[in-house]
């Protein structure tokens, strides 16, 4: 069965142009792993609009997020308050700075 992870529809486009090639991810329910194939979706569509294969997984909490980990293909956050913010939108108060984030490392296998 093929994984499928959603996304906003803003990346979508630079998933596409090969700008964004990470995302994160807190409380894995897909047990996502190195080589897995997904199906990537817009989240307000519900269209798929790309196949792509997991490259690299790597994990850690929130707080310790640097600027290593937006170099590797990730959107920036004015600060730390306001990327925690963006992910209680997603995942509500569980998200905090203690909270893991799997930094998932992907290529674009097929765009649709």
């Amino acid at each position: 069965m093929v994984k499928t992870l959603k996304f906003a529809p803003e990346l979508v486009p630079l998933i596409l142009n090969g700008t964004k090639t990470v995302t994160w991810r807190l409380f894995d329910d897909k047990n996502l792993a190195p080589g897995d194939h997904l199906d990537f979706t817009d989240k307000a569509t519900g269209k798929k609009f790309a196949t792509a294969e997991i490259t690299a997984i790597r994990e850690k909490p929130l707080g310790d997020i640097d600027d290593h980990d937006f170099a590797e293909g990730h959107e920036r956050y004015a600060d730390r308050a306001a990327m925690v913010a963006e992910f209680r939108k997603y995942y509500g108060e569980m998200a905090d700075e203690n909270t893991r984030v799997k930094i998932i490392k992907f290529r674009i296998i097929i765009a649709s």
